[in-house]
């Protein structure tokens, strides 16, 4: 159970917890000397059952502000305190909001100081107190009527305090801590501390370090300030690290996480709580995220919806809460939940992209949440699984549950993967009705003409699945339905034979073989579709044909200046094959239309090696 403190400055809550513990808080000589609170102080309080209540003692001066905020992130429970003599002041009322914002943990409500006045100034105070926390979300907290000097109430409030449960321990989440404090022990080494906000740890594991970015091992663990042998979530922790990483390099805002990430967030979508409208659509903003402090900009998308574009990364995960204050500091503008990391930088205000932030800040379960993402769009695992925080274990489990589709790295809702298929079929279908002449068509191309707007990457996946399924064939990188198997019928066989020998090093035109052969243009036309469908000629243009081994001679010149870095123009391609300058841009026209180069400018670039190889196999994708 960790309890943070909160309220104005010098309403006694170091000398309530010294009370309630035995203990002062206040470690810094500075805050000794002045007697108030600078940074963040702990104190522990070990209970007959063997549990350990920790306390957070955050100030309450405004001047130290964020490290008030530092301190209230994976806490179990608030205490708000406030003095009978002054009652209800700025910041307490502040940190009362603050507290709301950062996700409302449960609240009771320490009034101090009531030795100094009388019983009608403590109701008086009691009724402010109790307006407040109602007005803000808390319409039950418990108040209790104490005195750090004569120990008025401190019993009473000790019960309460022992009497509260904590939520359960998940464990499905990764461990990740927020560093708030870093020093050096003689015989020890290096120790971290911080919340943990999720997961499990044990002394031998190695976490990743972020800030230097470097692995590190755990020596030793102290929970609560106990040593033990592993720790959780909802524990101060005290982490004994080992590695490539000195103290200086180490500062308040740096994670400990479970799994490798190398780089943080710096542009997302969160579901706002504004406390006032706003008069700016987009303003810079100081943000506070756990133990970490950052600037940005916030921009709204709607009045329960807004990004925020950092100026620095922060290791954000979903439901992470964030607080947003203006650019000076001074005020509070609103609260902020994560919903969606590394949003888009264009389109973010389109109505359908809005719905499903919406959706996505409704969602409040692993499950919900995963299935609207992909309904809205496939997802890398990986970028899920961070998000979500998810043990690799607990993502497969849900992943069996939703059954999506995998290609390769992404996840993609079975239904828009059969919407795709078909439209990848009905492409091909159109495809080979409009090009009779050709065998199939290249991946890239039919990806272009299919799902033009669609990730490549996924497209083409998806492509090597329907190969894998059967759903679609290949022959010699040229894909097509499997039902689309030409063949020569007897007759056609017949003229073939004396067609076939009439090709030798340059290009036919269908009228030359009619006369060769004596026979109308027609019967020669449909009997050189069918051949070039088998893959013995290719039409460079219409009824302009080449044997397909020759063809093959040109595009491994084209692969071969492309594994030199070079392009190919149609001068090129004229000197190096011999050809008519015509024949060459024909030929370099034909590879631009097939797709297998593309052409900027005078040059022809490779685009799509598979094509035209007759190493790959009926089936493989390379």
């Amino acid at each position: 159970m960790i309890i943070a403190t909160a309220g104005h400055v010098d309403h006694g809550k170091t000398a309530l917890l010294q009370a309630l513990t035995g203990i002062n808080a206040d470690r810094l000589p500075e805050e000794q000397r002045r007697g108030m609170t600078i940074d963040l102080g702990y104190a522990y309080w070990p209970q007959p059952d063997g549990r350990v209540i920790g306390f957070i003692d955050v100030p309450g001066h405004e001047k130290f502000l964020a490290n008030m905020l530092a301190g209230i992130g994976g806490i179990h429970h608030a205490l708000l305190v406030v003095a009978c003599d002054d009652g209800v002041m700025p910041q307490t009322r502040e940190h009362l909001q603050l507290l709301s914002l950062a996700g409302q943990p449960p609240l009771s409500v320490a009034l101090t100081k009531a030795d100094r006045v009388d019983g009608a100034r403590i109701d008086e105070v009691q009724q402010q107190v109790a307006q407040l926390t109602q007005q803000l979300g808390w319409p039950d907290a418990a108040q209790f009527v104490t005195s750090s000097t004569t120990l008025q109430g401190i019993d009473a409030l000790r019960q309460h305090l022992i009497g509260l449960t904590e939520p359960p321990f998940t464990p499905r989440y990764r461990f990740r801590l927020a560093i708030d404090r870093a020093f050096t022990l003689k015989g020890t080494g290096l120790v971290v501390t911080g919340t943990a906000l999720a997961g499990e740890v044990h002394i031998g594991d190695t976490l990743w370090l972020t800030g230097v970015n470097q692995p590190v091992r755990v020596r030793a663990l102290h929970a609560q300030n106990q040593a033990v042998s592993h720790a959780q979530a909802g524990q101060r922790i005290a982490l004994n690290i080992v590695g490539e990483v000195e103290k200086a390099q180490i500062t308040r805002g740096d994670w400990l996480l479970s799994q490798q990430q190398d780089q943080g967030t710096t542009r997302l979508t969160v579901a706002l709580n504004l406390l006032h409208p706003q008069k700016n659509a987009s303003q810079p903003v100081h943000i506070h995220h756990a133990a970490s402090h950052v600037t940005g900009r916030l921009t709204l998308l709607s009045e329960q919806l807004g990004e925020l574009v950092l100026s620095t990364p922060l290791w954000l995960a979903d439901n992470d809460h964030l607080i947003i204050r203006d650019s000076n500091a001074q005020h509070t503008l609103a609260g902020g939940r994560v919903i969606l990391l590394n949003s888009k930088k264009r389109g973010k205000r389109q109505p359908d992209y809005l719905t499903w932030l919406e959706q996505l800040a409704l969602s409040d379960d692993d499950e919900t949440n995963l299935r609207a993402h992909l309904r809205h769009q496939p997802a890398d695992d990986s970028e899920l699984a961070w998000a979500r925080q998810l043990t690799p274990t607990s993502m497969d489990a849900l992943l069996a549950r939703i059954a999506p589709v995998r290609l390769h790295h992404a996840l993609m809702d079975p239904a828009q993967a059969s919407r795709w298929q078909q439209q990848l079929c009905d492409a091909l279908a159109h495809f080979h009705q409009q090009h009779q002449e050709q065998p199939g068509i290249g991946h890239d191309r039919l990806r272009r003409i299919a799902l033009p707007q669609a990730p490549a990457g996924l497209v083409l996946a998806l492509i090597e699945q329907m190969l894998a399924q059967g759903v679609i064939q290949q022959r010699h990188g040229w894909l097509h339905l499997p039902n689309f198997e030409p063949r020569f019928n007897p007759q056609e066989e017949m003229l073939w034979q004396q067609a076939g020998p009439l090709f030798a090093d340059q290009p036919l035109w269908v009228r030359d073989i009619a006369s060769a052969l004596q026979q109308d243009e027609l019967t020669v036309r449909a009997l050189l579709l069918t051949a070039a469908r088998l893959g013995h000629i290719t039409a460079i243009v219409r009824d302009r044909y080449y044997r397909s081994d020759q063809i093959q001679i040109f595009a491994d010149l084209i692969r071969q200046r492309a594994a030199l870095g070079g392009s190919t123009t149609a001068a090129d391609f004229r000197n190096q094959l011999g050809t008519g300058r015509k024949v060459a841009v024909q030929i370099l026209e034909f590879f631009d239309r097939s797709g297998f180069t593309r052409r900027r400018g005078n040059e022809h670039l490779l685009r799509d090696a598979r094509l035209f190889n007759a190493c790959s196999s009926e089936h493989a994708i390379s």
